[in-house]
């Protein structure tokens, strides 16, 4: 092909593509920088898991492992029962997701499907601001309203620091995260899909229900599991409200420890000093932690994998 002064341009040599100009010196330095940033998280992840592990090891050789069986978690009196704090761990779970999930599908559905972009453009923020509201200033909420006025209503033989406390409030701070990635997920369903079922006569409603959830079923499970993750790592709702009570709670209004309060409770006090195996029960109880996470990690990866359509 010739250019405007009819003279056919030189063509362009392997050599000329492959040279190492200035624009290539800096994307070569930048993915340096970039892998050399994802290689810190790794080691600094390794490094995590490592300190877990060692002093977890070695709080395991220096209890009877029987204990670990037991339903009373107090180290300070050398009971390392893991009933308790798995059983209150459950208890706020349960309540947290019952509460978050409902609520933050039912906000997501409405800002995806039936919001003005005015109304879901305030609406949004507004909800993602209880996110960024501090855990222990939820605490006090808690502690001042919601068992005082809620739960001392309903179950008034029940003590007024409870499980069930913690988890409504726990469930409080779930429910941003449960709203933003499930509204994430809705509106990632093609409006093709939509526009096909209100084409065939269906109604708005119908068309929700039966389209565009089970086609983000992937993303809401998803969300769903992240609130879970949520949930079982929150620490200072559970241990202003939970009732600190370190045996196993029966049900939820009965007052418990979660794995993360009873780390907060060992540390805490005047007389805790860095070593033997009171201090190395924080770093087990990490462990669990850690482990009871990522297998549900685990679980929602593989059946998002298994559910996800590609559109």
């Amino acid at each position: 092909m010739s250019n405007a002064t009819g003279q056919t341009p030189a063509p362009v040599t392997l050599a000329e593509l492959s040279r190492r100009d200035g624009r290539t010196a800096v994307d070569a330095a930048i993915g340096k920088v970039l892998a050399a940033v994802g290689g810190l998280a790794i080691v600094i992840s390794l490094l995590i898991v490592g300190s877990l592990l060692r002093d977890s090891i070695g709080f395991l050789a220096g209890v009877d492992l029987s204990l670990l069986g037991g339903d009373v978690w107090r180290p300070r009196s050398d009971l390392y029962g893991m009933l308790a704090p798995l059983t209150g761990t459950l208890w706020v779970t349960l309540v947290a997701v019952v509460l978050a999930a409902p609520v933050g599908l039912g906000a997501a559905i409405y800002l995806s499907e039936y919001a003005k972009p005015r109304v879901r453009r305030f609406l949004k923020p507004v909800i993602e601001v209880l996110a960024s509201i501090p855990s222990v200033v939820v605490g006090f909420f808690a502690f001042r309203f919601i068992a005082p006025e809620i739960t001392q209503r309903i179950f008034s033989e029940s003590p007024r620091l409870n499980l069930l406390v913690a988890g409504l409030g726990v469930g409080l701070l779930c429910i941003p995260l449960m709203t933003s990635v499930s509204e994430d997920a809705l509106r990632a369903v093609p409006q093709a899909m939509r526009e096909a079922s209100y084409g065939i006569g269906a109604k708005k409603i119908t068309t929700v229900v039966r389209v565009v959830v089970p086609a983000a079923i992937s993303g809401l499970v998803a969300a769903v599991i992240l609130t879970v993750s949520r949930a079982v790592g929150e620490t200072m709702v559970v241990f202003l409200v939970g009732g600190g009570q370190p045996s196993v709670a029966s049900k939820p209004t009965d007052p418990g420890l979660t794995i993360t309060s009873a780390m907060t409770g060992v540390l805490t006090g005047s007389d805790q000093q860095a070593g033997g195996t009171q201090y190395q029960s924080v770093f087990f109880l990490g462990l669990v932690l850690f482990l009871l996470t990522l297998a549900l990690n685990l679980v929602a990866a593989r059946f998002v994998r298994r559910v996800r359509i590609t559109y």
